[in-house]
């Protein structure tokens, strides 16, 4: 890789993608330098322990944000958003900090900035936390700063949560039991995106839609039988789930009409990066401990958001 004594800022370190992305970083040899609220808390203290650099810093906080983008060579961009349960933010907050972080890794001198938006980004979709990928896509390419746009697809980890019922041997989700969904690990969003930062001349200026998978859900239905060791078998939510909830009956809306299915071109993808997991290989390996727990839960199952 080039660059490999540069320092690279992650944004959104103490969740899901920040996390794999600082780790696939760390992994390969980079200076990773954090921002977190709190220095002090578990998930901060564990990144320190890792080897990553903890600076304080709120994504609403501009001078912060520009203390640690000082000198280093690349920023990974993502934000909370209002679809996610206690994130406590409105679709105008992401809009704010996404632009805000693309123009001060511009204004900081940053060589290269790589953005995580959704699958759904360039198409308006009613849906407001995703409409505002578009938003943010749109602000960073009008600007003077090398950038890389990857769209992930549908995390395998919403498959395994506790809420889903997994436990009492069913699975409901998005699509049609015949209707193929691309899925991605998150641990393979994190080793893209370091991918991306090792060989910018190779990545950017590109939007990249990315996934591991692509499965019906009787597909998934029959990969979590076989590593359950149980039966489960799937169907789509309830009908009157959607009723109920505007954001889920356009999610499906999305889904039927191949906006929310995800695109990418599985096959080039596995070529470029052949360390992508499809969804047996996931069950097997980093997901196996978030299945056990799954097939353990009490929890009432609810629909995915």
């Amino acid at each position: 890789m080039t660059n490999i004594n540069k320092t690279v800022v992650v944004l959104g370190a103490t969740g899901q993608q920040g996390g794999s992305v600082a780790a696939a970083l760390r992994a390969d040899g980079w200076v990773v330098r954090a921002v977190v609220r709190d220095p002090s808390g578990y998930r901060a203290r564990s990144l320190a322990a890792s080897g990553v650099e903890t600076v304080r810093g709120d994504l609403g906080d501009p001078e912060s944000l520009r203390a640690a983008f000082a000198d280093t060579h690349g920023v990974f961009s993502v934000q909370p958003n209002s679809g996610q349960a206690g994130a406590g933010v409105t679709d105008e907050d992401e809009v704010r900090f996404g632009t805000a972080v693309a123009d001060i890794a511009e204004r900081c001198g940053v060589a290269h900035l790589v953005y995580s938006s959704a699958v759904t980004a360039g198409s308006t979709t009613g849906v407001d936390h995703l409409d505002t990928k578009s938003r943010i896509e749109a602000h960073v390419r009008n600007l003077d700063i090398a950038s890389t746009i990857i769209r992930p697809a549908t995390f395998m980890e919403l498959l395994v949560t506790s809420e889903i019922g997994l436990d009492r041997g069913h699975l409901s989700f998005l699509m049609r039991p015949d209707q193929a969904m691309q899925f991605i690990a998150v641990r393979d969003i994190g080793r893209i995106a370091a991918a991306v930062f090792g060989s910018p001349e190779s990545y950017a200026g590109r939007t990249m839609e990315i996934a591991g998978d692509a499965l019906t859900g009787n597909a998934l239905a029959g990969h979590l039988t076989q590593a359950a060791g149980r039966p489960i078998s799937y169907s789509r939510l309830p009908t009157t789930l959607p009723a109920q909830d505007e954001v889920l009956s356009k999610l499906e809306a999305l889904v039927d009409d191949g906006r929310l299915v995800g695109n990418a071109n599985l096959d080039a993808l596995r070529t470029e990066f052949p360390f992508l997991l499809c969804f047996d290989r996931w069950l097997a390996g980093p997901g196996a401990g978030l299945l056990d727990e799954a097939l353990r839960s009490t929890d009432t199952a609810i629909a995915p958001r």
